[in-house]
């Protein structure tokens, strides 16, 4: 069985031993392993070798043009399929599958267990996300939150000093969620961010949350190209917080643009309240 120092020899240069121990022990939250099967992965060949895994999902076919699971994983829990597969690379790993929705109920526990938190929740379930994010403000833990933007993504890293998640999305700085409409939210933001993000990705955004404001089920297309370049920009924020180096942080949103011209760029989304 190959040990920590095998798994990670090709780091050096870029990551210092002293970075590297830091990543080590760093404990991560992956909440929604969608999107996020691909980041803990990428963290996961990083060096972050604790990671708890919450998703009270199972694998569809849909998935597979993104995610990392295999055709012989559908039907069954992701949790489980991805806590495998991050075994199968390195079986040192200290990895904990949650099956199970995160609720206002489940929220302190986990978080109370994580050092460093990313959220690729899936975007129609608002009250989870925000009870994630109002937890981890209340814990002094950072959150990065990140989805793919056709061929490249947004990262936005939340700090316990940082504007919220409640802020860039207009809502109310306490209370329930439950009665606001995720694709009015997230219409919100879109509109303000719309002339400087990629244009199919807006125009394909755009009719999915018109059919969801109908009350359709339309999850919005997504790419694989994308799904690998956000998990690339989730890990690399996170390293660079643990190595105390500059990070971005809301209301700046970090756009990184592999279709257009492999550009990264800071965006400023000025906070709003409902």
């Amino acid at each position: 069985m190959i040990d920590y120092t095998q798994l990670t020899l090709r780091n050096a240069g870029y990551i210092s031993p002293d970075l590297q121990e830091r990543i080590r022990k760093t404990r991560l939250l992956i909440a929604g392993c969608g999107l996020g099967s691909v980041a803990a992965e990428v963290a996961l060949r990083t060096g972050f070798e604790r990671l708890d895994l919450v998703d009270g999902d199972v694998v569809d076919t849909h998935n597979l043009n993104r995610q990392i699971y295999q055709a012989a994983d559908v039907g069954r829990p992701k949790v489980e399929c991805l806590a495998e597969r991050l075994k199968a690379v390195y079986p040192g790993a200290d990895v904990a599958a949650n099956h199970g929705w995160l609720t206002a109920d489940t929220v302190r526990a986990t978080v109370e267990r994580a050092d460093l938190i990313f959220d690729t929740i899936d975007f129609l379930d608002l009250p989870a996300i925000i009870a994630l994010h109002d937890e981890a403000r209340r814990q002094g833990k950072t959150v990065i939150s990140a989805f793919s933007v056709g061929w490249g993504s947004l990262v936005t890293v939340f700090t316990p000093q940082s504007a919220t998640l409640r802020d860039l999305g207009g809502l109310a700085t306490e209370g329930s969620v439950e009665g606001a409409s995720y694709p009015l939210v997230f219409r919100a933001l879109l509109e303000r961010l719309a002339d400087r993000l990629p244009r199919d990705f807006v125009e394909v955004t755009w009719e999915a949350l018109s059919k969801m404001a109908d009350g359709k089920p339309c999850p919005a297309p997504q790419l694989g190209a994308g799904a690998y370049a956000t998990a690339a920009a989730m890990t690399t924020a996170a390293v660079r917080l643990l190595a105390g180096k500059p990070v971005a942080v809301a209301p700046d949103i970090i756009l990184l643009d592999v279709g257009a011209s492999v550009s990264a760029s800071a965006l400023r989304v000025e906070p709003r309240r409902s």
